[in-house]
């Protein structure tokens, strides 16, 4: 039987449509499940909208729509966003759907019966962007530390008793010192859980636009407890109550950016524990893109769309681009011009020009057809050798969400196979040697074919295509390499871009 393991986006806010950020987080998902299921695991794979909320209602009344308007047409742009960055999810949850909210009305009566939920007053400050709660002692120059604007609020709340959890979440935390991912953001983590934790405002009366509390409808449920269990509803919860049994929910992964954390870190735990489940296996933290050095913000006018890149360029230039340009975890600039200089330099230059020589080749000069050595050189099996080492080393990285390294490793296996071609001179030996020229090119082939399997996860497209110019069913990619290969309607992977002819993009982006 496969190993199950169920690979989660956070489901995005639903106050503005999605931008290369949302893209980045949802393509280092899809990778990690594609790299899974070449793996050989049984991948569940969720995203999603998340869609309650004070400023969803804000916005929604600005532009004269109902919420539920507003949210349906914001939902579906990131919805259609999924096709256009080629992404292999296997589910996509909203939070208005009635399924969810059957889930969060259970689950609260779970955490009220359980004796965690009481009655109370909040008073304090409310990011109402980012949907949180901070103390006074938290906010910087008069804002949240998520950069919000902070309103003072006093109303009648249900609270949970999040402080009961403070002993329970060290110990959690130093039983599974793997839980947050990167350990930086374990540390801060850990850190804030010593300065004492309060009880947390669960619930909301200023507004309607949420998942009425059972049994006060007055009440709307907090919108970060509603949003957190949408991983269980995706899971079959409630009706597959037992989680600690699943094998999804024991192997669950949910990627997030840096400033959501604390809420699935620490918060969402908690309140697991409340109920009896487990926690997920691992909460895994990124980063964020800035915009040629500034930070996006839809005020500045320079939030990236990739829709527009993925039209330009194709999705999988974009997908290598984000994976290979920011070491994950870390924060990085979203350029234009890098993005374009890298494409160029490796994807055209480096790994499309090897492909395309030496499919190009065999098609001039070896009739369409080559066929597996029957000894090999030195050489051969040392190129070979390397290939596989580099393709090894790889993998080791992605395991470790280490994917610009990943990268980073196959694009040595590029450089290595220009090197060996370059050596072996193919073309001289077709003057001297047509049997050894061959040979060089099955070689190379077959070298070609293992680093583009290696690269599937990342360029799906491009992956498919190169494999039927060499007549390789996508069904049987990561097979044994056949023993004759005949080409096929061959492409080019990736025409270079002219850098100093980008103003169709400009045209193009102000359209």
């Amino acid at each position: 039987m496969k190993q199950k393991i169920f690979i989660t986006t956070p489901i995005y806010y639903v106050n503005a449509k999605p931008h290369i950020g949302h893209a980045y987080t949802t393509v280092v998902c899809d990778v990690y499940a594609r790299f899974c299921r070449m793996m050989g695991y049984d991948v569940k794979f969720s995203t999603g909208t998340d869609e309650h909320g004070k400023k969803i209602e804000q916005s929604a009344i600005k532009l004269n729509e109902t919420p539920k308007e507003f949210t349906n047409n914001i939902s579906k742009l990131f919805r259609d966003l999924l096709p256009v960055l080629n992404i292999s999810n296997d589910d996509f949850i909203r939070t208005t759907e009635e399924r969810h909210i059957n889930t969060v009305q259970h689950f609260w009566n779970k955490l009220y019966d359980n004796g965690y939920i009481y009655l109370g007053e909040y008073k304090g400050w409310y990011d109402i962007r980012n949907e949180a709660y901070f103390d006074e002692s938290e906010l910087v120059d008069g804002k949240s530390p998520l950069g919000g604007e902070v309103t003072y609020m006093i109303e009648p709340c249900y609270f949970f008793k999040l402080s009961a959890f403070e002993d329970k979440l060290l110990k959690f935390y130093e039983e599974n010192p793997e839980f947050i991912f990167p350990i930086s953001r374990r540390n801060e983590i850990i850190s804030f859980i010593k300065q004492g934790l309060k009880d947390l405002s669960i619930s909301r009366t200023t507004f309607s636009w949420g998942i009425p509390v059972p049994n006060d409808p007055k009440h709307v449920v907090y919108v970060w407890l509603d949003a957190l269990t949408n991983y269980l509803t995706v899971n079959g919860y409630p009706e597959n109550e037992d989680q600690n049994n699943d094998n999804y929910w024991q192997n669950s992964i949910h990627f997030v950016g840096k400033e959501i954390v604390r809420f699935h870190a620490l918060y969402w735990p908690a309140f697991l524990m409340a109920v009896g489940i487990n926690p997920p296996k691992q909460i895994v933290s990124h980063g964020w893109w800035l915009s040629e050095g500034e930070k996006m913000s839809k005020s500045l006018g320079n939030v990236q769309d990739p829709v527009k890149y993925c039209k330009l360029f194709g999705s999988d230039a974009l997908r290598y681009y984000l994976l290979r340009e920011l070491p994950f975890g870390a924060d990085g600039n979203f350029s234009l011009n890098n993005f374009i200089n890298r494409y160029n330099s490796v994807l055209a230059n480096s790994y499309g020009n090897l492909c395309n020589r030496v499919i190009s080749f065999i098609s001039k000069y070896a009739n369409n057809t080559v066929h597996k050595p029957f000894t090999f050189t030195d050489d051969d099996i040392n190129f070979s050798n390397q290939i596989k080492s580099c393709i090894e080393e790889a993998f080791d990285n992605i395991k470790n969400y280490s994917f610009h390294k990943y990268l980073e490793k196959l694009e040595n296996a590029f450089t290595l196979s220009n090197q060996y071609l370059d050596n072996q001179k193919p073309w001289l030996l077709r003057n001297s040697d047509v049997k050894r020229m061959e040979d060089v090119l099955y070689v190379t082939l077959e070298q070609i074919y293992n680093i583009t399997n290696a690269l599937y996860p990342v360029m799906p497209m491009s992956s498919e295509k190169l494999l039927k110019s060499i007549g390789i069913d996508i069904n049987n990619m990561h097979s044994e390499f056949p023993s004759i290969i005949q080409i096929v309607n061959p492409e080019v992977l990736f025409p270079r871009i002219d850098i100093n002819n980008i103003e169709k993009f400009d045209v193009y982006a102000n359209n």
